[in-house]
């Protein structure tokens, strides 16, 4: 991963598409940890991951005994198990503020991706969502000229949830406007994908996201 590899015994269940199991690669790689990455196609699910989590969903964390499966858990428990470097503020207060961030990212934004992703939506409800997305980011964008990172001089577990939204958003036909306002956003985007942890997470699904534009 280009960083000092951390001893582990944990196997990472992730589906390659998903910016869930995304959002934890990108932990995983940030913190050099040496982890089993088993790719799994969400409709072929292998019969050990029941037996792992009883939701038999994706992504799930096996650390030794232990078995994880809500993305934002792992990402804390790996933060804790891997302190450097730390991807949440060292002060209670600070650290309050980030998951909050985390929440309200989870609930004005990722129920937005999912719903666009989602191949039941209907159109009408899909293109409604798109517009929503766009309009949200475009409005927060200027937030990104005050810190380089998201609301903090320094990279976070809140910068591991947004990153791969934004990654996404050409595969979601998704196409925010280059303007005055939303420059900051576009700089904060280019940052964080030129981010060794960041290209060490993508997956070969989420490499085919970006290449396929491009050809």
């Amino acid at each position: 991963m280009g960083v000092v590899a951390k001893r582990s015994s944990m196997t990472f269940f992730s589906d390659g598409a998903s910016h869930y199991s995304h959002r934890v690669r990108i932990v995983l790689a940030e913190k050099g940890v040496t982890v089993d990455i088993v790719d799994v196609d969400a409709d072929n699910k292998p019969a050990e991951l029941a037996d792992l989590n009883p939701y038999n969903s994706l992504p799930t964390l096996l650390d030794r005994d232990l078995a994880l499966y809500e993305s934002k858990v792992m990402m804390e428990y790996l933060d804790e198990r891997f302190p450097h470097p730390p991807l949440l503020p060292v002060y209670p207060v600070a650290r309050g503020q980030s998951r909050l961030w985390m929440y309200r990212i989870e609930r004005d934004w990722c129920r937005l991706v999912d719903l666009i992703d989602n191949p039941k939506t209907k159109a009408k409800e899909a293109d409604a969502a798109r517009k929503e997305l766009r309009e949200s980011l475009s409005g927060v964008a200027p937030i990104f000229d005050d810190k380089p990172y998201f609301m903090s001089d320094e990279f976070t577990l809140v910068d591991c949830c947004l990153a791969p939204i934004l990654w996404r958003l050409p595969k979601l036909g998704v196409e925010i406007a280059k303007t005055k306002q939303t420059t900051p956003l576009f700089k904060y985007m280019d940052l964080i994908f030129a981010r060794e942890s960041f290209q060490a997470s993508l997956s070969e699904a989420e490499l085919d996201m970006r290449t396929q534009l491009k050809s």
